[in-house]
């Protein structure tokens, strides 16, 4: 059932949510307004409880040599399957591979899935917390579109939508006057974002065999009571002898060109049937005795000679039952 593949959207996702707030800025002003120093704010990605425990742990974090407030972190906390957004699970769709050596693949649609985020905003000041806030809310509307490549391999990139969910605040001022003071703001958010099976080789992708199919056609026009005129059907046949069925040799070499050679035995051969000697695939029109009356390179296969005593092999109702990837079971979608 499992097969290794590694699509890294997980990680693809994560580092493009990261990315939103790798950007921000604050800036302190002296009493003429003027600017006196502009502060990116540095961003990491680990658990809140780690930066907590930094903050108590060295309390002079101002010093030019230590990590300095303000910062941000986030994390990946949770992944949770979205029913609301669920296709049908068989449903496919084809798209081209990437690179020199491109080719049409078929993947099926994705599983959507919710990624849970929190980015954690430590400050000292208020007015830097304030101006951090303010350079990422208004972007959510309650969601904002993040385009993610999520599976390079075949160029598919979607628009993942980071929907922000709440804000929670939080003034850590306990202990003496001397008692550093941290503000701590935790966004949560939810990213909508897809999860891809593996994505099948050209050969992989016909793993899913059209049994059957009918195409009804109704006479005349319209009516309450429409009847049937015609119905046409069509059965999946092995176009190759998976089950190497030899049911007789040929009596003497035949060129390409014959339509008419004997057999030793045609007794298990019947008309109307497919027969395959080496690679080429032969039709069986009618037999006399042991000699056979054949349309020769039949399914795509060209016409070839053949040696006395080469097998044929019969096509029959259990080497149908055999089909294997790649086998087109002797029709190709196309009128005629």
């Amino acid at each position: 059932m499992f097969e290794y593949y590694y699509h890294e959207i997980l990680r693809r996702t994560i580092i493009s949510f990261g990315s939103l707030f790798n950007g921000i800025e604050i800036k302190h002003d002296d009493a003429d307004d003027n600017v006196t120093s502009i502060i990116k704010v540095p961003l990491a990605y680990g658990p809140t409880q780690k930066f907590l425990a930094r903050l108590q742990q060295s309390p002079e974090l101002n010093k030019p040599t230590s990590i300095t407030l303000p910062r941000m972190s986030f994390e990946f906390t949770g992944l949770q399957y979205d029913g609301s957004r669920k296709v049908t699970t068989t449903q496919t769709f084809k798209s081209s591979t990437t690179g020199s050596g491109a080719s049409i693949r078929k993947t099926y649609m994705p599983v959507p899935y919710n990624m849970s985020f929190e980015l954690a905003v430590f400050t000292k000041l208020n007015d830097d917390m304030l101006q951090i806030v303010e350079q990422i809310v208004p972007y959510f509307q309650p969601a904002y579109n993040l385009s993610v490549d999520l599976v390079k391999t075949i160029g598919e990139k979607r628009d993942v939508p980071v929907v922000i969910e709440n804000i929670t605040m939080e003034d850590d001022y306990e202990g003496d006057f001397t008692t550093r003071r941290s503000l701590i703001y935790t966004f949560r958010f939810t990213a909508k974002t897809y999860l891809f099976g593996p994505v099948g080789s050209n050969a992989a992708a016909s793993k899913d065999l059209i049994k059957s199919a009918k195409i009804g056609y109704i006479a005349g026009g319209y009516t309450k009571t429409p009847t049937r005129d015609v119905t046409y059907s069509v059965t999946p046949r092995a176009t190759k002898a998976y089950d190497d069925n030899a049911v007789t040799t040929l009596s003497s070499n035949i060129s390409a060109e014959l339509d008419v050679f004997d057999v030793v035995s045609a007794s298990s051969i019947a008309e109307n049937t497919y027969i395959i000697i080496d690679e080429e695939s032969i039709y069986v029109d009618k037999k006399t005795d042991n000699q056979l009356f054949v349309k020769r390179g039949q399914d795509g296969t060209s016409p070839t000679e053949h040696v006395g005593g080469a097998a044929v092999n019969l096509i029959t109702a259990t080497t149908n039952d055999m089909i294997e990837v790649g086998d087109d079971f002797g029709f190709d979608g196309s009128l005629i």
